[in-house]
């Protein structure tokens, strides 16, 4: 196969519909999220009823003229939802939603931390199993990791919570280990489903900012290969694993170190965040036809 590259572009030459490249890619892409939904009782009527609050969303934000909030009207043509669909639903727009689990956020700073910060590791980068209390690690134990990120939450509740979601263990000596291979909560859906939204719209964000010609384009490749054993992908799986855990505990410590660096030298300075993600997928190819999934 060729070297990774960019996806090529999917934008229609002329724009009497969509082409039918960008028809396929969206079924392709959509797939999962049905499957997902359908496990999950999730009906067409209530992902119609979704979407046109999406489509009425999206079209007041990304694409107003001269920066001026956009009529109903204009609105009601740019998404095809039905002006009077769009007058009931724009003040509802307004209405903030329901937040993500609290835990989500401070978990991921907890983790992040473990992970980053040199108090909190080996002499091999891995993440140091700690002692629970400060009165038997001192700085190297879990309550004094949970009081540096938030001092309004006691450590014990944390730990609870990471032990239901097995993000962590106790060992032998009764210390707290983490799963060094990602803060990803084996149960918890609370937890998944932030997840599933945070990095499924980041992935998808990047893509479509390249796909419209965004500049510059952000980082956006993949290597996939059809013709592989079960034996060679569980390999390359693993290897997968490996370095991709190499680049975001990097990537992590850096971006930990720049956080602190920013902020000493401007307490408030203009904020931007990132995402860097790693993603591993393999499905067998059905008898002679391409792979759809």
């Amino acid at each position: 196969m060729p070297p990774p590259s960019a996806p090529p572009s999917a934008v229609p030459d002329n724009q009497a519909g969509p082409s039918p490249a960008l028809v396929r890619a969206l079924r392709q892409a959509l797939r999962p999220l049905v499957r997902l939904m359908l496990a999950q009782g999730i009906t067409y009527p209530y992902l119609a009823d979704l979407l046109k609050g999406l489509f009425v969303e999206v079209a007041e934000r990304d694409f107003r003229l001269d920066d001026k909030p956009p009529t109903d009207s204009r609105v009601s043509l740019v998404s095809g939802v039905h002006r009077k669909d769009v007058s009931r639903l724009r003040p509802l727009l307004r209405t903030p939603g329901a937040l993500a689990p609290t835990v989500v956020p401070l978990g991921a700073q907890l983790a992040a931390r473990w992970m980053g910060d040199a108090r909190y590791l080996q002499d091999d980068g891995q993440p140091r199993p700690l002692a629970r209390l400060a009165s038997e690690g001192g700085e190297q134990s879990f309550e004094a990791l949970v009081a540096s990120v938030n001092n309004d939450i006691r450590s014990r509740v944390v730990l609870d919570e990471w032990l239901r979601q097995g993000v962590v263990h106790l060992d032998e000596q009764g210390q707290v280990c983490l799963d060094a291979t990602a803060f990803v909560p084996t149960r918890g859906a609370q937890e998944k489903a932030f997840y599933l939204g945070h990095n499924l719209h980041d992935h998808a964000a990047a893509t479509v900012h390249n796909v419209l010609g965004g500049a510059p384009p952000f980082l956006e490749r993949s290597v996939h290969y059809d013709a592989l054993s079960p034996e060679s992908v569980a390999r390359l799986a693993k290897l997968g694993e490996q370095h991709g855990m190499k680049a975001l505990l990097a990537m992590n410590k850096v971006a930990m170190e720049a956080e602190a660096s920013d902020r000493s030298l401007d307490p408030q300075p203009p904020r931007q965040r990132f995402t860097m993600g790693v993603y591993f997928y393999s499905a067998p190819v059905p008898s002679g036809e391409e792979s759809s999934e």
